[in-house]
């Protein structure tokens, strides 16, 4: 079984004691993919930087909702220098936050740098990884204003009917470990209405780790849990699932089918 990490923050100081040996350990745990988005230009450095050291890790580069503080759009040309790396897989982690960012003046804010940088996926011709966290309106309504980009809805918590809105837009759905809690009721059933060819699987580690790992430090190597929960409630089974997300994660960032 082979398994495909798309959303990992190997950066975070979590990970200060024992990098390299976290990430070295995952292809022997089926994990053959992981993918690393920045949050700010120093992490998107830092994800550059683990990409050009570990072979099967990929990065993107963006400016988080709630990592704005002090930025400026004219930062998206630096953001658009890290994603000419030919390591670069996609712009993100980008989108909007209405729960850490109250003030109408910081949310509009939040807006154009959302707006920026989609434009700047579309320029790239290079899928967005979007957070969105409360202001779920607000998301698509930017979304639909960029025709030409493509994404994926990370750390999903829509309802199944705003799924839909965003599959019918040709866009990804993907899931955390919190699709093993047991008031996850909305993310299986957004599970459940989305075809497996538009889901993908994620940890976002370090946060989110599965049950039974709950309150742990996560790393990819939880990503399975994933997988089994999406396996069941599709009632496929786990090798299936992982298989398709796995495949789902190469023809979303554009990345060969190759053995590591």
């Amino acid at each position: 079984m082979r398994l495909f990490d798309t959303h990992a923050h190997y950066y975070d100081d979590k990970f200060d004691p024992d990098r390299a040996q976290v990430l070295a350990a995952l292809p022997g745990k089926g994990v053959e993919r992981v993918v690393c988005p920045g949050c700010d230009l120093p992490s998107s450095r830092q994800s550059l930087a683990l990409a050009e050291q570990f072979p099967f890790l990929y990065f993107a580069a963006g400016l988080h909702p709630e990592n704005l503080e002090g930025a400026e759009l004219s930062d998206l040309d630096k953001v658009r220098a890290l994603c000419a790396h030919p390591k670069c897989v996609a712009v993100g982690e980008i989108g909007l936050d209405y729960y850490w960012v109250k003030t109408p003046e910081e949310r509009k804010r939040s807006r154009d740098f959302f707006d920026a940088q989609l434009s700047l996926a579309e320029a790239l011709d290079l899928p967005a990884i979007v957070h969105d966290r409360d202001a779920h309106k607000d998301t698509v309504d930017i979304v639909r204003a960029h025709p030409g980009a493509r994404g994926v809805f990370h750390c999903c918590a829509l309802s199944a009917e705003d799924a839909k809105v965003v599959l019918s837009l040709g866009w990804y759905v993907s899931f955390t470990g919190n699709v093993t809690f047991k008031n996850a009721r909305r993310a299986l059933e957004v599970i459940e209405a989305a075809p497996l060819e538009r889901i993908m699987i994620e940890t976002d580690s370090p946060y989110m780790a599965p049950e039974p790992f709950r309150g742990q430090r996560c790393d990819s190597g939880y990503v399975y849990r994933v997988a089994e929960t999406v396996a069941q409630v599709k009632g496929l089974p786990t090798e299936e699932v992982a298989e398709a997300t796995f495949r789902n994660g190469l023809k979303f960032f554009g990345l060969e089918d190759t053995s590591l």
